[in-house]
């Protein structure tokens, strides 16, 4: 049986596809099986970029994992290097892979990380809120009750918190942000690297009541200053600590 091989885990583009590593590219280029989220999302960057598509491509996504990890821990036991990418950002932020990660370690195989693009670190330093810390949320729950609950316990913090959020949600997490955390400074940044990128700024009680959010488009990521008084509004009271109650 052929030696165990390395899995890669693979940073691709959050919209520019110029926005890919040569590390990335020659990578993509030499492994022989692919696991992307999307079979139809991962080919455009190959194509873009003149790479050849590898003999195995296949699916791994969230209704799929399980079967997806398995076939990748096979190929790995073949000595067939494998790589996992997503259709933007890094796999396992908010998006399929910390399974597969997991799996390939406890089955003794290499993992290597090719590092890129983030939307993360891309809203923080375009939002030009703190960026010394800054706590990465994911996508908040999809209740106000639930969502309430994780702003309360985040209201004493410091640091910048950054959420990942559908555009129809973007003003209802505003508006708990606001009610939970007083009235801090944000940053909404929508298709970020993107031919219409927006970077909308304001404290949240602007942002709550600014009609270019009521139905935007493309993907969202919502930034929220810590808790320091030099960015909350002038009176804004203190932010709320303690649980809100559950929906």
């Amino acid at each position: 049986m052929p030696d165990p091989s390395t899995l890669y885990v693979i940073a691709t583009p959050i919209g520019n596809l110029e926005d890919v590593t040569l590390r990335a590219l020659r990578v993509l280029g030499r492994v022989g099986a692919l696991a992307v989220e999307d079979t139809r999302v991962t080919p455009r960057l190959l194509d873009r970029h003149a790479i050849p598509r590898p003999a195995h491509v296949f699916a791994c996504h969230d209704h799929n994992e399980d079967r997806a990890v398995a076939r990748i821990l096979d190929l790995l036991a073949q000595g067939i290097e494998v790589g996992l990418v997503t259709d933007a950002g890094m796999p396992g932020i908010s998006d399929p892979g910390f399974r597969a990660v997991r799996a390939a370690i406890g089955a003794g195989h290499r993992v290597e990380v090719v590092p890129g693009a983030s939307a993360v670190t891309t809203a923080l330093v375009v939002s030009g809120l703190p960026v010394a810390s800054f706590t990465f949320l994911g996508f908040p729950p999809r209740t106000s009750g639930k969502r309430r609950n994780l702003l309360a316990r985040e209201a004493a913090a410091a640091h910048t918190l950054v959420f990942y959020e559908s555009p129809h949600r973007i003003k209802a997490l505003l508006t708990d942000a606001l009610a939970v955390l007083g009235d801090r400074q944000a940053a909404v940044c929508l298709e970020l690297t993107k031919l219409h990128e927006r970077v909308h700024r304001g404290h949240l009680a602007d942002l709550v009541t600014d009609p270019a959010l009521d139905a935007p488009k493309g993907e969202a990521t919502v930034l929220v200053a810590g808790s320091g008084a030099k960015f909350r509004r002038g009176d804004a009271p203190e932010p709320a600590m303690g649980e809100a109650d559950e929906d």
